[in-house]
């Protein structure tokens, strides 16, 4: 078997979540992978910089290790569906991200994750072998953070690790409840966990008059907005302020502990945005919330520490506080301080989750979870604010809402000849300034009824760089199916297809023209 890392004992730190007190007033064609290299390449404005700072790599590595994420993320995704039980977990390794891990419990499956561009390691017990070894953990520690404060798989060492002040008596009580001894490695560690304490991800907000935390993600519920935080913030009835002290809102759900996450809904005088604060006086664009891989790159950003980075170590952790114990929560490497709870973790442009809580501070360093965003849409029925946000609580595509950033609507300008646009049925016109995008058909979408090819066909003037993106809705998000973006006003698109909602994304990646797109469907 492989050698494994080691994981450090003796280890001193004090876990906390992070709400602060007190606080003061005032505070086939080229598929998604190319767009998600696209997106790498052009990361939000303070992202290099803070990897540079909390990472200790140069501009040129940064970069390189969010290509490498970005490419190298599908090929995760699709290992782990064609694995299936055998599914061992998977990392990136290297200071740049530059190799994907994957683990399976079957020699055979060598040859297929080789081919798909990943190393391929060996190990004796599949990620879900090891999520029933923590659940029989989580049951038989009692709720004393000297027995276990913090639980968590780590899929490097193929084992459950369980931190423990008091190493002998959790081995024991672990031995006296059946755990197998093998799957688990109790290590020494003084961490105890203890709390800390337009809307916008990483802004402040209060909670009557004492408490601050920070705003997670902007949500909607039918028609109700809002935006999602720590459990741990306010109960179920708590008003808020927002961070210019003007009434806000008022927490629908919450819970904690078992899990650490909240929803407020907001009145009218705000308006849930798409973004969160990068601590450099910009905002990053939430896209969407794909789960990032263990190893990559993560940001988080909260009202007192702003924008930091890390790396995502373990999934499916249990921390214990004071409180109680939260499960299923995600162990980083990004450090994080009192009123950062409830921030927003982001993956670039992907949504990952809210601050629960964590160890140490932004001068020394420290370890911080984040509540998984997935879980708390689908808990309490929420749909994600994005770029491309589709009306909550429902299944089908957006109607004639206008995604915000979309640039000039269809229809103004005079269009460019159609070039060797021929034999397409669909056509419509519009124009776009340089930066500026939008949807078509006429900023909604059309049905395809059978299995077939999409094609698309888009014309601009000589002299700029326009790009087309087929999207297709896949139940809860639209997802990038086929990618045109070559450094050419023309571009064209040939997509197979099964039954389901469709829309072209047209980009003026560089200078300003009018357009014709013209289209096919099955």
């Amino acid at each position: 078997m492989p050698s494994r890392h080691a994981i450090t004992t003796g280890c001193v730190l004090t876990i906390t979540v992070l709400t602060l007190t007190a606080a003061p007033a005032v505070a086939q064609a080229r598929t998604a992978e190319a767009q998600a290299v696209a997106a790498a390449r052009k990361p939000p404005p303070g992202m290099i910089e803070a990897l540079q700072r909390d990472l200790g790599l140069t501009r040129e590595e940064a970069e390189t290790r969010l290509r490498n994420e970005a490419r190298m993320t599908p090929i995760e995704e699709r290992l782990r569906g064609q694995l299936g039980s055998r599914f061992g977990g998977a990392w990136f390794a290297g200071s740049v991200a530059q190799t994907l891990v994957v683990a399976t419990t079957s020699p055979a499956d060598i040859a297929l994750i080789v081919a798909a561009g990943a190393r391929a390691e060996i190990v004796t017990r599949s990620l879900s072998d090891l999520q029933a070894v923590k659940k029989h953990i989580d049951q038989a520690l009692p709720t004393r953070q000297e027995t276990g404060s913090v639980r968590y798989i780590d899929t490097k060492i193929n084992k459950v690790v369980v931190l423990s002040t008091a190493v002998t008596t959790t081995t024991n009580i672990l031995e006296n409840a059946g755990v197998d001894p093998v799957a688990v490695r109790v290590v020494s560690s003084d961490e105890q966990p203890r709390p800390l304490g337009d809307v916008v991800g990483g802004e402040a907000y209060y909670i009557g008059s004492a408490s601050r935390c920070s705003v997670g993600f902007s949500v909607t519920r039918g028609a109700q907005k809002g935006f999602v935080s720590a459990g741990h913030c306010g109960k179920v009835g708590a008003t808020t302020t927002g961070v210019n002290r003007a009434a806000q809102g008022v927490f629908e759900g919450s819970s904690f502990p078992g899990s650490d996450y909240a929803w407020v809904a907001v009145n009218g005088d705000w308006t849930p945005k798409p973004l969160v604060k990068n601590g450099s006086g910009g905002t990053v664009t939430v896209a969407g919330s794909r789960v990032a891989v263990e190893g990559a790159s993560v940001c988080r950003s909260g009202s007192t520490t702003g924008w930091h980075c890390g790396t995502i170590q373990q999934r499916d952790t249990s921390v214990t506080y004071p409180q109680g114990t939260v499960s299923e929560v995600t162990r980083t490497t990004v450090c994080a301080e009192p009123g950062d709870s409830g921030g927003s973790f982001i993956a670039i442009d992907q949504a990952q989750g809210v601050t629960s809580g964590g160890s140490g501070d932004c001068t020394s360093g420290g370890v911080t979870y984040f509540q998984p965003i997935g879980e708390i849409l689908a808990t309490y029925g929420l749909t994600l604010v994005t770029d491309a946000t589709t009306p909550p609580g429902t299944s089908t595509p957006p109607g004639t809402s206008t995604p915000p950033g979309t640039g000039t609507p269809p229809g103004t300008g005079t269009p460019p000849g159609t070039g060797t646009c021929t034999g397409y049925p669909q056509s419509v016109t519009g124009t776009l300034k340089s930066g500026q995008s939008v949807y078509q058909p006429n900023n909604r979408y059309y049905r395809s009824t059978v299995t077939g090819v999409h094609a698309g066909c888009l014309d601009a003037n000589d002299g700029v760089d326009f790009d087309l993106y087929l999207q297709k809705w896949n139940g809860r998000n639209w997802s990038v199916v086929a990618t045109a973006d070559s450094p050419s006003p023309d571009e064209k698109i040939s997509y197979t297809g099964t039954p389901g909602y469709y829309r072209y994304r047209v980009v003026s990646a560089n200078g300003s023209s009018p357009y014709t797109l013209k289209y096919k469907a099955p």
